[in-house]
């Protein structure tokens, strides 16, 4: 019978869970200067040497965004050292944080959709006045 999960996809959602927890409750103390931080993703190497963490800034500020992640990446020694205590392994995986862009990127293609929705929408409108006008004349 095979696992559902690998032991990669296990250990990255843990690590997902605990530098979540790290993010919201520890690091605020650490440093007050961190904005709105989610984390989305995370994605652990095959020999669990070392994790990507894909974090979402909820500020639309490019260079508050910059100045946040790199706080995150000043950081990364402490928030591993609280990983190993939270996790039982043999050795923490090194911690990259990395932007993730998704969300933003996505709510801008949403967006897009919805204007270019409503562009049909007026141009159908406004077509159908003026095929209602012309038959009128005739």
């Amino acid at each position: 019978m095979a696992r559902e999960f690998s032991r990669t996809d296990r250990v990255a959602q843990q690590i997902h869970k605990e530098v979540a927890s790290i993010l919201q409750n520890e690091f605020k103390n650490r440093d007050p200067r961190l904005g709105m931080v989610t984390v989305s993703g995370v994605e652990v190497s095959r020999d669990l040497a070392h994790a990507k963490v894909f974090v979402t800034f909820y500020d639309s500020d490019e260079s508050k965004i910059k100045q946040d992640l790199t706080i995150l990446d000043d950081n990364k020694g402490f928030v591993r050292s609280l990983l190993a205590k939270r996790l039982r392994m043999r050795s923490v995986p090194h911690v990259k944080f990395m932007r993730d862009a998704s969300i933003t990127e996505g709510m801008r293609i949403s967006n897009l959709v919805s204007e270019t929705l409503q562009r049909d929408k007026a141009r159908a409108e406004q077509a159908g006045r003026d095929d209602y006008d012309k038959s009128e004349q005739e």
